[in-house]
């Protein structure tokens, strides 16, 4: 590998401070891809760790073999984001992802970094590479490559979050996939999951390596982020939705005219199988009130019996539509 083991970018801080962010790498050996700190503010590490990882999406290859340890200091407000592209550049530049000709000054911010694109930048600094319009737009640009965000492919599906509350709601799970350059490696690694508790990471990544083994060949040849809507939720529910998400983005289901709002789980998505879940009555009375024209609804074969009166012919009545399956394909 052709990269340093410690790289550093400096970035200016709202207060006219500048931080350097360094960051230095190290073999894995089972630890997280990417390790942040800065200085005692667990939330701004957390921020940071999701940058770099969004960040990453774009890259056409991917190399797992190291973690990344990523330091700022001093550490910038909470609701600071300037040094967004400082990290990121860090990032890149102790991967051997991109080799600056000197010292690095960088600003910039973006609310679509699994894009690869740069929103704007708050702080303009003499020599800085800044972001946004007008400056740096995309991460491509860095080598004059062309934006990769077009060859990104996102896709969103509903499910039914209930917990007995007025918070009950749809909730929405979004998956974006990048296309490798290589397929291969550790399909684990080529997932993220953003925001959501550990336990939800976990499920979410055996489910879409079972239902992508479903596929043949849909292994090692994706870079996942996946978003959760609503970040903080109990059980497997989702899951359902999830896989749709996924093999709608990949190009595996036809696309519905509106959204698609799913509930089911597996115990075998390997061989595409849709398990019953719990919360049959009160997760169709939320999809009965808060579906809407076009929808397509997908539940498990199980609840068909189980189904309230009148639930079908009111979806169908509201111009949705709704499937009881007991496996997923074209749906």
């Amino acid at each position: 590998m052709n990269a340093p083991l410690s790289a550093q970018c400096r970035t200016t801080l709202a207060s006219g401070r500048i931080a350097t962010v360094i960051a230095t790498r190290r073999p894995r050996s089972g630890r997280a891809d990417i390790k942040c700190s800065a200085a005692g503010e667990p939330k701004l590490a957390d921020r940071m760790q999701q940058v770099a990882r969004l960040a990453r999406h774009t890259e056409a290859r991917i190399d797992s073999r190291d973690q990344v340890v990523i330091s700022i200091d001093p550490a910038p407000n909470l609701d600071e984001r300037d040094w967004e592209l400082a990290v990121v550049l860090a990032d890149r530049m102790v991967r051997g992802e991109w080799h600056a000709a000197g010292e690095v000054h960088a600003n910039g911010w973006s609310g679509q970094w699994q894009l690869g694109r740069i929103d704007g930048h708050d702080t303009r600094t003499a020599g800085a590479i800044l972001g946004g319009p007008g400056a740096l737009t995309h991460l491509g640009g860095l080598a004059g490559h062309p934006d990769s965000g077009a060859s990104v492919a996102s896709a969103r599906a509903w499910f039914p979050l209930h917990a007995g509350g007025i918070h009950d709601t749809l909730a929405w799970v979004d998956v974006s996939v990048y296309p490798l350059a290589v397929p291969g490696g550790d399909e684990e690694d080529h997932i993220a999951v953003l925001d959501a508790q550990l336990p939800v990471q976990l499920a979410v990544r055996q489910a879409l390596l079972a239902s992508r083994h479903f596929d043949g060949r849909a292994l090692g040849r994706w870079r996942t982020v996946v978003r959760f809507g609503q970040p903080r939720f109990q059980g497997s529910s989702f899951e359902l939705a999830l896989v749709m998400a996924d093999r709608i983005a990949r190009g595996r289901e036809f696309v519905p005219r509106g959204r698609i709002i799913a509930s089911g789980a597996s115990a075998a998505w390997h061989a595409g199988q849709v398990d019953a879940v719990e919360g049959c009555a009160p997760k169709c009375a939320l999809i009965a009130r808060e579906a809407l024209v076009g929808d397509r609804i997908l539940l498990p074969k199980a609840w068909e019996t189980d189904l309230p009166d009148g639930f079908k012919e009111a979806i169908r009545a509201l111009g949705a539509s709704v499937a009881c399956i007991e496996r997923i394909g074209i749906i």
